[in-house]
């Protein structure tokens, strides 16, 4: 590695992750040693994936302790358990392919614990901060099983690089610089082929890679969005933005970015076997009403039904459909069900319902839904 600054702040993000190859894992802290700039950059780094791991701040300031920046040697979230139920939902339901064990599942540890220490972090991101921490207890169990087959054509690497390409369109939004060599897309091309362009784009360039560099370019890129303003003050994530075409409040970006990253999540664990537990309640409320507003815009002259999302706030439904029309149907759903339908997980024709009146107008409103995944 280069010894100067640039080359060294390439490397700060796997650092601050613990992926470091073993030669820059011994240069990058003599570096940090002697550089304060690189040592505050590199603070920060790993201050933003403690926070994500849920565990303390550094015990002391000394060249060499566990934490300090100049350490080579120390690495967040090494604490490992049980795992919980493989994605069962409310009313009971198993998905399959979870492995099953204790109730206190590693991953839903990591998902609990960070409920209550994202200090800092406005409730609008705190969905994509657990999320991502779910994700980062998760990656701990593929060594050696990074190319098991997961969704579409991806394997385990190839989902996570994907997410890399996913969160860039937030990031650059808000400043925060891409970590992926451009596309040549041309102009012109519908966006949705741009994007699928870029996605392979995206898989090939960290094919070329390890995984373990895949991750810290991952994990560095979303603590680096979680440490921008807009994850931070409610206010500034109020102003409209258009990512991947969608022009909504940043808030509700962020809430994007955390369905698609427990969602591709939930992937890798069936594939691999491995439980992957809902979002908390709070978070999951958050999921479903922003997938209800953006279904309710796709569906605004079609006959109206009624949409019942159980788990969410009590007496919460929403008439989904043409305001000139009486309600033509009831839908009850389970809100992880909802949410797995609207990510694509599930066709209108398995997702578990309660139905009554119209079935064609119900059916709609379900394949309406399916019809929004992008994931």
């Amino acid at each position: 590695m280069t010894n100067d600054h640039d080359g060294v702040r390439e490397l700060l993000a796997a650092w601050a992750v613990g992926a470091l190859p073993p030669a820059d894992a011994r240069a990058v802290p003599l570096h940090l040693a002697d550089c304060e700039t690189c040592a505050a950059e590199a603070e920060r780094l790993r201050a933003t994936v403690r926070l994500l791991d849920g565990t303390p701040g550094p015990d002391t300031g000394v060249s060499g302790a566990p934490g300090d920046p100049r350490d080579g040697t120390a690495r967040a979230g090494q604490g490992r358990g049980g795992r919980e139920r493989a994605g069962e939902g409310r009313g009971g339901r198993e998905r399959a392919g979870g492995r099953l064990g204790g109730a206190d599942g590693v991953l839903a540890s990591a998902l609990r614990s960070r409920r209550a220490r994202t200090p800092g972090v406005a409730p609008h991101a705190a969905p994509y901060a657990a999320a991502v921490a779910g994700l980062q207890a998760l990656v701990r169990e593929l060594p050696g099983r990074w190319g098991t087959p997961v969704v579409h054509d991806w394997d385990a690497h190839a989902t996570v690089a994907h997410l890399v390409a996913a969160d860039e369109h937030l990031a650059v939004a808000l400043g925060v610089g891409a970590r992926l060599p451009a596309s040549r897309i041309p102009a012109g091309t519908p966006a949705a082929h741009a994007w699928e362009l870029r996605t392979a784009d995206a898989i090939a360039h960290e094919h070329a890679r390890t995984p373990e560099e895949t991750v810290a370019t991952w994990a560095a890129q979303a603590a680096d969005l979680l440490a921008t303003p807009e994850a931070r003050d409610p206010s500034l994530a109020a102003r409209a933005a258009t990512v991947m075409g969608l022009r909504l409040p940043v808030a509700d970006h962020f809430v994007i970015r955390a369905f698609e990253a427990w969602i591709h999540a939930d992937d890798i664990g069936r594939a691999l076997g491995i439980a992957v537990p809902p979002p908390p309640d709070e978070h999951l409320e958050q999921l479903v009403r922003l997938a209800v507003r953006i279904l309710g815009l796709a569906l605004h002259d079609a006959p109206p039904v009624l949409v019942e999302v159980t788990g969410t706030a009590p007496g919460t439904g929403w008439v989904l459909g043409s305001d000139a029309e009486p309600v033509a149907a009831e839908l009850t759903l389970d809100p992880v069900d909802f949410c797995l339908l609207v990510g694509g997980r599930y066709s209108p024709d398995e997702v578990p319902r309660g139905l009554t009146g119209d079935e064609r107008a119900a059916r709609n409103v379900l394949a309406t839904a399916a019809s929004l995944a992008w994931l």
